[in-house]
């Protein structure tokens, strides 16, 4: 009997469907939809967010295209690192990667927090650092385990997921009154919608993922279009939805503040309880369910951040031990455990909205760099093999480009403390990585 073919020693197994892919885009991003995102109508108001949140659609709507070319002409695990190393040279191509590892490994934190805070609601004895630390080492597990397993998790849940923000929907949208979307509708003026761009952003955080599990997927010329293509569809959709139908019901103060005037990061059950209390077995349900929203992000997000990191180990853009793979499992095993020590230090500080501006810090860093690259290998390789070529270029790139130039902008003129953090943290790695790679020469 023929014996068939090993993976190389330093490569991943390919094992990823479209709908694998569909389940890990989706997955990345839903959290979003269950928390956070309504503290941006504290600082914008429902005009403000959604003007914040209408143009961040256009940005990942015309990124996502853009950067669909990219992985399918250049399917690595590294994602923005390796399109920026090959366009741009190797200091740009780390600064990209650079930034990339910091959404991806800065994002978990945040959400590991609310999972513990979903689950001491049911088990109040369990400290919520306790379950968020649980929770880092289980799924950290499950993705050394195998790829196709921890997708399969992923898909399932986020199908769950998805369910429930239908339901949410479905139970919303009939007490739906326009006048609560007018109704202090742009509280701080126009300034208002800069300072909701984060939040705004927190919507579609790390779809950008798909990228990074390419190396992944069989056939990923096709399976990552498809894959995509119907996941920001999919969010599109769901952010409408949630936003419309969250607000509609009481005003966006209702789903902002809890009873005793502080704020909360659950505006679905705050939202539900004006319609059916907070007694009721939907309520509940809610509650329940939505946390299979948030572990699909946490779980997504880390098999995303295992690749990436990975591919900066492979390349010895930092220690060569990270980019080494699992001899058994096949999966970055190494790079996993690296980010969970991270994650778990970042966690312990307690400071998740802070955690989460500096996610968005890097996230819009790649953004920028990835459709420069884009627009810059179309001019050095213009011969290179694109399976998949973005509609309306150079229009998508370009937009995708200047409105991710205006959100960094907004985000250090309102975050001016926590973006002198960031480019702190950059500016460190940046020249630790100058001093590695010319001891290297």
């Amino acid at each position: 009997m023929p014996l068939l073919p090993k993976t190389p020693p330093n490569e991943l197994k390919r094992t990823l469907t479209p709908v694998m892919l569909w389940g890990l885009g989706v997955g990345y991003v839903i959290s979003g939809m269950y928390f956070g995102w309504n503290l941006g109508l504290a600082e914008g108001g429902t005009l403000g967010l959604a003007i914040a949140t209408f143009f961040i659609t256009i940005m990942y709507v015309t990124f996502t295209f853009s950067y669909a070319e990219l992985a399918c002409a250049i399917p690595k695990a590294g994602g923005a690192f390796d399109y920026a190393n090959r366009a741009l040279g190797k200091d740009m191509g780390f600064v990209a990667g650079m930034a990339q590892n910091i959404e991806f490994i800065f994002a978990p934190p945040a959400i590991a927090f609310a999972i513990g805070a979903y689950f001491n609601l049911f088990f109040p004895q369990i400290p919520i650092i306790a379950i968020a630390i649980f929770g880092y080492v289980l799924f950290t597990g499950l993705n050394i385990y195998g790829v196709k397993a921890a997708a399969m998790f992923e898909l399932v849940i986020t199908i769950l997921a998805v369910g429930e923000l239908l339901l949410f929907t479905g139970i919303t949208i009939p007490h739906f009154d326009f006048k609560n979307l007018q109704h202090n509708a742009l509280p701080h003026g126009w300034q208002g919608i800069f300072a909701a761009i984060p939040f705004a952003i927190w919507f579609f955080l790390a779809i950008e993922g798909v990228a990074n599990v390419a190396e992944e997927a069989i056939n990923p010329q096709r399976t990552i279009l498809i894959g995509f293509g119907s996941a920001i569809l999919t969010l599109v959709i769901l952010c409408i939805l949630t936003f419309a139908s969250s607000v509609g019901v009481a005003g966006w103060e209702a789903i902002v503040y809890k009873a005793d005037g502080t704020t909360s990061d659950s505006p679905l059950p705050l939202a539900l309880s004006h319609i059916v209390g907070s007694n009721h077995v939907l309520y509940h349900l809610l509650i329940t369910v939505g946390l299979f929203g948030l572990v699909a992000s946490f779980h997504g997000i880390i098999l995303a951040a295992g690749r990436s990191v990975f591919e900066f180990g492979r390349v010895k853009f930092a220690p060569s031990f990270i980019g080494k793979i699992h001899p058994k499992f096949q999966t970055p095993s190494n790079a996993l455990l690296v980010n969970m020590g991270i994650g778990i230090v970042a966690l312990l500080t307690g400071k998740t909205a802070e955690i989460i501006t500096i996610s968005v810090f890097g996230a819009l860093t790649l953004y920028i760099i990835s459709m420069i690259s884009q627009l810059q290998l179309r001019k050095k390789e213009p011969q290179l093999e694109r399976p998949f070529k973005v509609p309306m270029f150079p229009f998508f790139p370009v937009t995708a480009l200047v409105i991710a130039i205006v959100s960094f902008i907004a985000m250090v003129i309102f975050n001016r403390d926590l973006a002198i953090i960031y480019f702190v943290i950059m500016g460190i790695c940046y020249g630790a990585f100058k001093i590695f790679k010319s001891k290297e020469v």
